[in-house]
C-alpha cells in the first residue's frame, strides 16, 4: 500500500470513529496514527515525529490554557454581567433577534484574530441568553464557528499570513479583494440567523426581557462568592489592554495570556486559598481541551514526520487533468474544503499550497490568485478536529463535538460556495487562467 493510501485511510479512519462516537477524538488523535504509522512501518522514528508535532502545538496549548483560565476569571468577578443584562434588554425575549446578534457581534469580536479569544467573550456573552431562553445551542456553535472562519482571513490572522508566507506574497494585497466574498459570507451568515431565528420563534415563542431570573451572568449563576463588582473597571481595562496587546502582537500570544492571567489573579483574588479555588473550579475545562491540543500534536506530527502529507499532497495534484489546468484557481477554492479539514493549514498552506501554485503557472494563473482561492475553505476547516479553537468553542457552549460536526457542516459548507463565488464575481481569482 502506497502512503497516500495509507494517509487517506487514516484519516478516514479517524474520522469515522469520531463520526459515529466509536471512539473519544482525544483517544482516536492518539491512537489511529500510532496504528497507522506502526502498519506502514516507521516504527524506528516514531517517538520523534510525536514530539514534534507535540513542540509545534504546545505555544497554542498554553495559550489556550491560560486564555481560559482569563476569560473563566472575568466571567466570575462579573465583568460581563453588565453586558448581559443589555443584551437581554435589546433582544426582547426575540431569539430572532438573539440569533443575528451573534453574528454580529462575533464579527466584532473576531477582528483580533484569535478564534479561542474570540469564542470565549462571546460564549461569556451569548451563553446566559440561549440559556435564559431555552434556545438550541447548535445554532449559537454553527454561527459562531462559520462568522469567525470568515473573519479569520484578515491579514493578521492564520490562513492569510500562512498563504503569503509560503507563495512570498503580500498580506495586504492578497487580502482586499477578499472583502467583497467575505462581507457576501456575513450576509448569508445574516440570513441563516434570521432562518434560525424563525425557527425558534415557533418553537419558544418570544420571552418578555424583564420576566424575573436569577440568570443574569454566568457568574451570578455559578459562583457568586468570586464576583468582583468594585473592580470591573480595572478588569475591563486589562480585558481591553490584553486584546491590544493580542492585536499587536507586543508579545507571543501565550506569554501574553500568561500575564494577564497572574495580574487578573493578583488584583481579584489577591488571596492564595482564593487563587487556588479559581483555578480548581475551571481546572476540568483546562485540562479537556489541553489534553485534546497535545493529542493532535501527535496526530500532526505523525502525518507530516511520515511523508503522507506531501504524498497525499502531490497525488491529489497529478490526478488534475491537464484539461483542467486553465481552471486551477476555483480547483484549489474547491480542494481547500477538504485538504483543510483533514490536514492541518500549516500542512495544506505549506506543503499543499506550493505544489497547487506551481501547477496553476504552468496555466497562466497567478500564484496571488491561487493564494485567495486557497482561503475559501476556512469556514469548513474550524471543523476540524484537528482545530484546537473548535474543541474550546463546543466545551463551553456544553456541546458534542461530533453533533455540532454534523449540524454545522452544511451551514460552513454554504459559507463557502458563497464567499468563493462572490470571489470569481469580482476576479478576487480567476475562473479561467
Amino acid at each position: 500500500m502506497t502512503l497516500t493510501a495509507y494517509g487517506f485511510l487514516m484519516v478516514a479512519v479517524f474520522m469515522t470513529l469520531i463520526m459515529t462516537k466509536k471512539m473519544t477524538p482525544l483517544v482516536a488523535l492518539i491512537l489511529v496514527p500510532t496504528v497507522f504509522a506502526l502498519i506502514a512501518g516507521f516504527s524506528a522514528g516514531l517517538g520523534d515525529m510525536m514530539i514534534d508535532g507535540i513542540k509545534n502545538l504546545a505555544p497554542t496549548g498554553v495559550m489556550l490554557l491560560f486564555a481560559i483560565l482569563f476569560f473563566s476569571t472575568m466571567t466570575d468577578t462579573g465583568l460581563f454581567d453588565p453586558l448581559v443584562g443589555r443584551l437581554i434588554r435589546l433582544v426582547h425575549g426575540d431569539p430572532l433577534l438573539i440569533l443575528v446578534g451573534t453574528v454580529v457581534l462575533c464579527a466584532i469580536v473576531s477582528l483580533d484574530g484569535d478564534g479561542s479569544t474570540t469564542y470565549i467573550i462571546c460564549i461569556a456573552a451569548l451563553l446566559p441568553l440561549y440559556k435564559r431562553f431555552e434556545m438550541n445551542r447548535l445554532y449559537l456553535v454553527a454561527l459562531l464557528m462559520s462568522t469567525s472562519g470568515i473573519m479569520n482571513l484578515t491579514p493578521w490572522g492564520g490562513p492569510t499570513a500562512r498563504a503569503a508566507s509560503a507563495l512570498k506574497l503580500d498580506p495586504a494585497e492578497l487580502f482586499l479583494p477578499l472583502i467583497p466574498g467575505m462581507i457576501a459570507g456575513l450576509v448569508f451568515l445574516i440570513l441563516l440567523a434570521v432562518y434560525f431565528g424563525r425557527k425558534e420563534r415557533r418553537r419558544i415563542g418570544h420571552v418578555k426581557g424583564n420576566a424575573p431570573t436569577d440568570f443574569t451572568g454566568m457568574a451570578v449563576s455559578q459562583f457568586p462568592e468570586a464576583r468582583r463588582p468594585h473592580l470591573r473597571w480595572f478588569n475591563g481595562a486589562l480585558t481591553i489592554a490584553l486584546i491590544a496587546a493580542l492585536v499587536l502582537g507586543i508579545l507571543p500570544l501565550a506569554i501574553t495570556m500568561m500575564l494577564a492571567f497572574a495580574i487578573a489573579m493578583v488584583v481579584n483574588y489577591p488571596m492564595i486559598a482564593d487563587q487556588k479555588e479559581r483555578i480548581a473550579a475551571h481546572a476540568g475545562n483546562v485540562l479537556a481541551v489541553v489534553s485534546l491540543i497535545f493529542a493532535a500534536g501527535i496526530f500532526t506530527g505523525i502525518l507530516s514526520g511520515t511523508g503522507m502529507v506531501e504524498a497525499m499532497s502531490r497525488e491529489v495534484v497529478s490526478v488534475i487533468p491537464p484539461a483542467m489546468g486553465p481552471y486551477m484557481a476555483p480547483i484549489t477554492a474547491a480542494l481547500s474544503l477538504p485538504f483543510t479539514f483533514f490536514i492541518s493549514n500549516d500542512a495544506f498552506y505549506f506543503g499543499m499550497l506550493p505544489i497547487l501554485a506551481e501547477a496553476g503557472a504552468h496555466y497562466g494563473v497567478e500564484p496571488m490568485a491561487i493564494a485567495r482561492a486557497s482561503l475559501m475553505g476556512q469556514p469548513v476547516h474550524l471543523l476540524s478536529p484537528l482545530v484546537p479553537s473548535t474543541y474550546l468553542l463546543v466545551s463551553l457552549a456544553g456541546v458534542e463535538f461530533a453533533d455540532h460536526q454534523r449540524f454545522t457542516l452544511v451551514p460552513a459548507t454554504l459559507v463557502c460556495i458563497v464567499m468563493t463565488l462572490t470571489g470569481l464575481a469580482v476576479l478576487a481569482f480567476p475562473f479561467v487562467g
